[in-house]
């Protein structure tokens, strides 16, 4: 059975597997590592080694610990790998850019391949302003489980892709006495907007980018300047580990044959 820990620095996390590669799953922004449900079992079923799926601080089960940067979400994503273990890890739009920041070589680990898709790389100035001030706002609660929830799947674009009764949206909420808010911190929205460029260049694995054809967030324009054949799925949305992920999986075993 997979185990279910939480770090010293508060960060939730599981994993399983044997030794061997390690293999990370990173949610984006807003969710929390039950968006990965359905490719885990393949992960579980094919993968050689041990794999671990977190939530990112500030996220799901995981500790509210402001500043959120990348560079920060990186350290912690580093601490839960072995000093120098070599990793291929996984990220979903802000996830993917954490996983090219512990590409770094400057957490300790050893990150052998990125794969990130639905990773937002152009920003307006006003898309960054907007979610800064999200970033300042104070929680919101809600009287009710099903108002939280419902918010909850619309903020992490999960709506209409997740089962409202289901265990992954209930994650996505805390109830706190009687009254009910999302798992996560309202500050994380403060880490929107990062030069993409800058975490490419620094990045000392390969770094492989997809989209799906109707992600609104990112185009294949936008991804040829730092992957020169990214991935396109044709027919799909944002969340590619929700909608495809068997097809997922297969461009990741692809993407580091």
């Amino acid at each position: 059975m997979p185990d279910r820990v939480a770090s010293g620095a508060e960060i939730w996390a599981e994993q399983g597997g044997s030794s061997g590669p390690a293999l990370m799953l990173l949610h984006g922004l807003g969710a929390n590592a039950d968006v990965w449900q359905k490719m885990k079992a393949l992960v579980e079923k094919e993968w050689p080694g041990r794999w671990i799926v977190p939530d990112l601080r500030g996220h799901g089960r995981s500790g509210h610990r402001a500043p959120y940067g990348y560079a920060g979400h990186a350290a912690d994503m580093a601490a839960l790998l072995g000093q120098h273990e070599e990793a291929v890890v996984v990220g979903h739009s802000m996830g993917g850019v954490v996983a090219m920041a512990m590409a770094s070589g400057w957490y300790g680990v050893k990150v052998r391949h990125v794969i990130a898709f639905g990773v937002k790389i152009r920003w307006t100035p006003d898309e960054v302003t907007k979610l800064h001030a999200l970033g300042q706002a104070p929680v919101r609660w809600f009287a009710t489980r099903d108002e939280a929830v419902d918010r909850y799947l619309k903020v992490s674009g999960l709506f209409g892709l997740v089962d409202p009764a289901s265990a992954a949206a209930r994650s996505g909420i805390r109830e706190e006495g009687g009254r009910f808010r999302l798992a996560s911190d309202p500050a994380i929205n403060g880490a929107a907007g990062p030069d993409v460029a800058a975490f490419v260049a620094a990045a000392r694995a390969p770094i492989r980018l997809a989209a799906g054809s109707k992600d609104a967030m990112v185009t294949l324009a936008d991804m040829q300047p730092f992957d020169p054949a990214p991935e396109i799925f044709e027919g799909a949305g944002h969340n590619l580990h929700v909608e495809r992920p068997d097809e997922l999986w297969r461009f990741v075993r692809r993407a580091i044959a």
